[in-house]
């Protein structure tokens, strides 16, 4: 093989790699090109998955919220419960004594 046909020859054997590789970028180029309608959905998509977002951020706020609500009734009736128990012992308490203070006057008065 002479000096020129090795160059033809590898001339030749670039020429069809570069083919190859052109034609290889082409088709995947085709096939994976984005139509516009399918842009078009995943705008919409994305749009809908942020409006969802936001629609959760607003509900975790709002159970936040009442949560911190409902805690605070809690305690404020736990306290009322807690003053009124206290009352109706010492209410108890005093009706414990006023029973002894008048069974002993009925027993000095006997």
């Amino acid at each position: 093989m002479s000096r020129t046909e090795f160059i033809i020859a590898t001339a030749i054997v670039l020429f069809v790699a570069f083919s190859l590789g052109w034609f290889a970028n082409w088709l995947l180029h085709r096939f994976t090109r984005v139509a516009a309608g399918d842009v078009a959905e995943l705008d919409r998509m994305s749009q809908e998955l942020h409006e969802a977002e936001e629609t959760r951020d607003q509900a975790i706020t709002y159970l936040q919220q009442r949560e911190a609500e409902l805690t605070n009734q809690l305690s404020q009736t736990e306290a009322e419960l807690r003053a009124a128990m206290d009352g109706l012992r010492d209410a108890r308490q005093e009706a414990e004594e006023m029973r002894t203070f008048i069974e002993r006057q009925q027993q000095q008065a006997d």
